[in-house]
């Protein structure tokens, strides 16, 4: 028992090692966001103060391709937005780039269109790059995600307009699912996002806190919680709709604009986290973001480490509870983890944490498969062990009935059961060895055990063991039986008739022949693994045992004794002759009564 908890140990700490390593070396990476993005990201209510107007194929087609536009498209859309002083949005941000100088007159136009009011926010962009980093000690190293160079609007736009970076970094399997908060410049200027500077400034139109406090990892990134699917925030108002001011003025007043490009021939789009079949412009990428600002539910991404240390410990207890139980007891552990651990993690992303929902759930489950499967080879292979150890000592129904039972059914350790007991031994035997060559007595001895064991097969008995010339059988053990006290006289009456053509055989062939003394009784005994730990057998002991034993050795050859409990549960299904109650038995302090065994009643 102890060597087999320590395997169950063992084993379980091996593979929740295993599986563990093998979540933090990203083995699980695809499935685990694939997963927690169906789980985590979902649309929400929108607030109604943040509007997208695209650049969209309208425009195109109304305007014109978009490198022919001049910087006065967007001073003109800018102006509109601005006519009306009821009607004046917070913030305009502008989601496009216009770095370096072009036509004086259109970049002075743009510059004054977006100072007039002091609403804009432009975008920028900082390229980043692995850099060679040399210590003050002589030292150097490569320094990944340095800003190698930044790209801000043209000095007159800059400078009457906050900025925002529009970069976006990608995970590991294409994914936006991270927003970058602020980038530190090598000239020691920090450059908030996009959206970051849009929110700023409409914080402080209506009077909210400027600064969030938000969770960001090394990277200074964070986990966008999305709000909408792709094309929430549009409502389909172009730009070429601000030229022409046919638009809805009213809608946008003191509310959030975001002007960019929306059109598939632009190549601004990306794949977010909340849809991974439609893709995303980056407009509404940036809406999405400025929304959860405004909402400022942020999550926190759990260590890695201290999400390995709980997928050790859970996993590697589940593994040892699917191998030491029974699949009923299995099934409902698999599914509370399992499943739990995905509706716990749902919980826990409510309440700001973000955990990977498929690290557990999927150790869990090739955890809970694999130990079904452990588990039946176990079985099997223990089947084929009963099997191949009893075929030599039981009829076939009862090594079947052992097989549906368990190795449960063994009693192991002996348990009281109600048997009937047979012994047989061969009178004259040892007086006919003396006369013959070793290998004649043990072709002798092998014949006559052959039909004995034969006849006990043939009534459903198990052969408990040779001893010398004796054999001893036992019914209903180790599995129960249907009248087996019956099967016993049976099997004490097929030996008696069968040893007759055997005896005429060796008479024949030797001059001499032999025949048996058979004893049978029933009552209570321990039936079980008797012996010790390095060497057993499946055996009974206890006065039913002794008695019936008692029985065999005082029967003369050729005869039957049974007792009068055999009698009394057969009655008249069995002939009898009463020998009378005035016989002792061997080691018995009262007198016994023994009847003769007639035969079996029509």
């Amino acid at each position: 028992m102890n060597r087999k908890i320590i395997k169950r140990a063992a084993a379980a700490i091996v593979c929740a090692g295993l599986f563990t390593a093998a979540a933090l070396l990203g083995l699980f990476y695809n499935i685990d966001q694939s997963i927690s993005d169906r789980l985590y990201q979902s649309p929400k209510a929108l607030g109604g103060n943040i509007f997208v107007i695209g650049i969209d194929d309208r425009a195109l087609d109304d305007i014109g391709p978009y490198h022919t536009w001049g910087r006065d498209i967007m001073a003109m859309a800018i102006e509109a937005l601005n006519a009306d002083e009821e009607c004046r949005p917070a913030v305009i941000g502008i989601d496009v780039l216009y770095t370096g100088e072009s036509d004086p007159e259109l970049d002075s136009w743009l510059a004054e269109a977006a100072g007039a009011y002091g609403n804009v926010v432009t975008a920028s962009v900082a390229n980043f790059g692995t850099e060679l980093v040399t210590e003050d000690t002589g030292n150097f190293y490569l320094k990944d995600y340095s800003v190698l160079s930044y790209e801000e609007p043209f000095a007159q736009l800059r400078d009457v307009t906050a900025q925002g970076h529009i970069n976006a970094m990608y995970d590991q399997d294409g994914v936006l699912r991270h927003s970058i908060l602020q980038i530190d410049l090598p000239d020691g200027r920090t450059i908030p996002s996009f959206a970051y500077a849009i929110y700023q400034k409409y914080a402080a139109a209506h009077d909210l806190p400027t600064q969030l406090s938000v969770p960001t990892d090394d990277l200074q990134r964070f986990y966008v919680d999305y709000s909408a699917l792709p094309g929430g925030f549009y409502e389909g108002v172009s730009v070429s709709d601000l030229l022409s001011g046919d638009f809805p003025a009213e809608q946008l007043a003191d509310a959030i604009v975001l002007i960019g490009p929306y059109a598939a021939g632009l190549s601004d789009y990306v794949t977010t986290a909340i849809d991974h079949a439609s893709l995303m412009y980056g407009v509404e990428y940036q809406a999405n973001v400025i929304n959860q600002m405004l909402r400022q539910e942020f999550k926190t991404e759990v260590p890695d480490v201290l999400q390995a240390v709980l997928l050790f410990l859970l996993s590697g207890g589940c593994l040892w509870i699917f191998l030491g139980c029974r699949l009923r007891f299995a099934i409902p552990v698999w599914l509370v983890a399992a499943g739990g651990s995905l509706l716990l993690c749902r919980g826990l992303y409510s309440a700001g944490m973000v955990f990977h929902p498929v690290w557990l759930s999927l150790t869990v489950t090739v955890f809970f498969a694999g130990a079904v499967a452990f588990n039946y080879v176990q079985a099997a292979l223990e089947k084929r062990k009963i099997s191949a150890t009893f075929k030599r000592y039981v009829a076939p129904e009862i090594v079947s009935e052992l097989l549906r039972e368990g190795t449960d059914s063994l009693g192991l350790g002996g348990k009281l059961c109600d048997i009937a007991v047979l012994f047989v031994d061969i009178r004259g035997f040892t007086t006919m060895s003396e006369l013959l060559t070793p290998q004649e007595v043990v072709s002798i001895l092998n014949r006559y055990l052959s039909l004995t064991t034969d006849c006990i097969m043939k009534n459903h008995g198990t052969l408990d063991k040779f001893v010398g010339d004796c054999t001893m059988a036992i019914w209903n053990a180790p599995v129960e039986q249907e009248d087996y006290v019956m099967n016993a006289c049976k099997a004490a009456v097929d030996m008696v008739e069968g040893s007759k053509a055997l005896s005429q055989e060796l008479l024949e062939k030797f001059g001499r022949t032999v025949s048996f003394g058979i004893g049978v009784h029933c009552g209570s005994a321990v039936v079980g693994n008797i012996g010790a730990e390095m060497r057993m057998d499946f055996t009974a002991i206890g006065d039913t045992v002794n008695t019936s034993a008692r029985l065999e050795a005082n029967a003369p050859a050729g005869k039957i004794y049974i007792s009068r409990e055999v009698v009394n549960r057969l009655g008249d299904r069995i002939k009898t002759t009463s020998l009378g109650d005035g016989i002792t038995l061997k080691g018995k302090s009262q007198k016994f009564e023994i009847f003769l065994l007639d035969g079996i009643a029509e």
